[in-house]
């Protein structure tokens, strides 16, 4: 077996080449539930039929879909810049903390939510800023320094919710005091879907697709993803042209740390209730969008049912809840390893290849 570079694969094969890595994941999984005594049939039924056949199960799905969304599309563009930010964890985080801030000390009025959103994105995007900003001025790789922000964001929350941000009256609780009501946010009807944020992840994602693909800012994003060299020959600056990326990126998913604590939880909580990984699941989103930050409309939703359905494989197959992380894993094992494939043909014999 050898392999043949494709030059320009086209969108047909890009898609096929993805759905074979998903499904070549979901037989990997099938095969851990295996190990673990669980039948794989009734596993897969019982998660789709309790996320996508059950009304219930779906707003759990919608639910995720939401920071999963504002992230992943945040990640699909800065991927496209050659910035690979692994840091959407923190980033929501640093987002939360600056929309709490708001709710908690400011006194409320129509103006809490918005300053609240407007806050957190800042914040979301500084703390992505630093690591672009040491990556431009000092090359230090942004994959190490956005993963490592990460513990840092949540050492923060810890700090302020068991410090100077600890409720009055939680007792042994770590949490915040509770959110006033115009600092929280509407949600559809015997749900948990924040429907404001719904509407802003989908002009998020739209707004990033247009401003990559229509504008001279995405012209150049592309420019300096594609061929860095060619960028500097042509004057492009690829140091600013990323900063703005992960500015764009963190303030998304800054925008989606507000959601999470506006529209769920009201109150600043424990990292690991805050959010349930989406910062790194957003990741699997982005890899499947392609770089396409329109894409994450369909991409966050499978991710979202794969999350809503641990809570399933828990409560109906008693398994961890930590199989999600197995079959995000999996999956993103899969797809990087798909690119081989994307990029190259396969073909039968020992030969020499050809082009």
């Amino acid at each position: 077996m050898r392999l043949s570079p494709v030059v320009n694969p086209g969108p047909l094969r890009l898609l096929l080449v993805t759905l074979a890595a998903v499904l070549v994941a979901a037989l990997i999984c099938a095969g851990v539930f295996a190990l673990y005594g669980v039948s794989p049939l009734e596993a897969y039924r019982s998660m789709l039929g309790s996320t996508l056949g059950d009304p219930v199960g779906l707003s759990e799905v919608a639910r995720r879909f939401i920071p999963l969304l504002l992230i992943g599309a945040g990640l699909a563009l800065a991927y496209r810049a050659q910035f690979v930010n692994i840091g959407g964890e923190g980033q929501l985080l640093l987002g939360a903390v600056g929309g709490s801030g708001i709710a908690l000390f400011l006194p409320p009025g129509p103006w809490t939510l918005p300053l609240m959103f407007l806050l957190g994105a800042l914040a979301g995007g500084l703390w992505a800023w630093i690591a672009v900003w040491l990556k431009v001025r000092y090359r230090v790789n942004e994959i190490v320094t956005t993963l490592m922000l990460n513990y840092v964001a949540v050492s923060l929350v810890l700090y302020l919710i068991n410090g100077p941000w600890k409720g009055r009256n939680v007792q042994g609780y770590v949490y915040s005091d509770l959110f006033p009501d115009a600092a929280t946010l509407p949600v559809l009807g015997g749900t948990q879907v924040h429907w404001p944020t719904l509407v802003l992840g989908v002009l998020v994602a739209a707004g990033l697709q247009f401003l990559l693909t229509r504008s001279v800012f995405g012209y150049r994003l592309r420019v300096v993803g594609e061929n860095p060299a060619a960028a500097g020959y042509a004057g492009i600056s690829a140091g600013r042209v990323m900063t703005l990326a992960a500015l764009i990126t963190g303030g998304a998913a800054g925008l989606a740390g507000v959601g999470e604590v506006a529209g769920i939880h009201h109150r600043l909580i424990e990292p690991g209730q805050l959010s349930l990984g989406y910062g790194f699941t957003a990741v699997i989103v982005a890899w499947l969008a392609r770089g396409n930050p329109l894409a994450a409309l369909l991409t966050a939703p499978l991710m979202g049912v794969i999350l809503a359905g641990g809570d399933v494989l828990k409560i109906d197959q008693n398994m961890p809840f930590r199989i999600v992380d197995v079959f995000s894993g999996v999956m993103l094992l899969c797809l990087i390893v798909s690119e081989l494939f994307v990029q190259n043909r396969v073909r039968l014999g020992t030969g020499r290849a050809h082009g």
